[in-house]
């Protein structure tokens, strides 16, 4: 029996990805707390954020795209943990699919966090890179298995840390070695 899913591929995004990044992130920040931003934002808002992810070092963008339609899938970050230079060897990763290919939803794809971190920790590997660390806004099973699987640990919660949609949120923050 044909298997209905298709192939994807991972690359690094590029400043013609910005319009499908935009309305990926969008989705999560108008209809979920997985991040804690509260306002949509116009690809010209975000272009700083995908510049600040070049094609190497230790901030990286990688895109996960349909092997058949180009169609974005999602996408996978490394950036800064934190602005001072004590923190240049950690990073903070994320990862975002579009809605539609989340747990083999209409387009269905199955695996791209999967995916997108394998070839994010790939690219990182040659990296002066100590440690990586993801917050996840609890409850998030999907997010937390992706991070255990791939060697985070969990290091604490921070209790009802942020409002939105008219509610506190806790952030389990987990840690990789790298």
């Amino acid at each position: 029996m044909p298997s209905e899913r298709t192939e994807a591929q991972v690359r690094p995004g590029v400043e013609a990805d910005l319009d499908a990044l935009t309305a990926i992130y969008n989705h999560y920040v108008r209809e979920t707390a997985i991040t804690f931003d509260t306002a949509i934002f116009t690809p010209e808002e975000r272009r700083p954020w995908l510049l600040s992810h070049p094609e190497d070092g230790p901030h990286r963008l990688m895109v996960a795209t349909d092997a058949e339609s180009q169609e974005i899938l999602g996408y996978a970050t490394s950036s800064p943990y934190r602005p001072k230079p004590a923190y240049a060897t950690s990073v903070e990763t994320s990862v975002y699919v579009a809605p539609d290919s989340a747990r083999g939803g209409a387009g269905g794809h199955r695996g791209i966090g999967t995916l997108l971190y394998r070839a994010l920790f790939d690219a990182l590997a040659g990296q002066d890179v100590h440690r990586a660390y993801a917050g996840i806004a609890q409850p998030n099973e999907a997010s937390t298995r992706l991070h255990e699987r791939f060697g985070f640990a969990h290091v604490g919660t921070y209790r009802e840390v942020g409002r939105k949609f008219g509610r506190y949120w806790d952030v389990a923050w987990y840690e990789k070695p790298l």
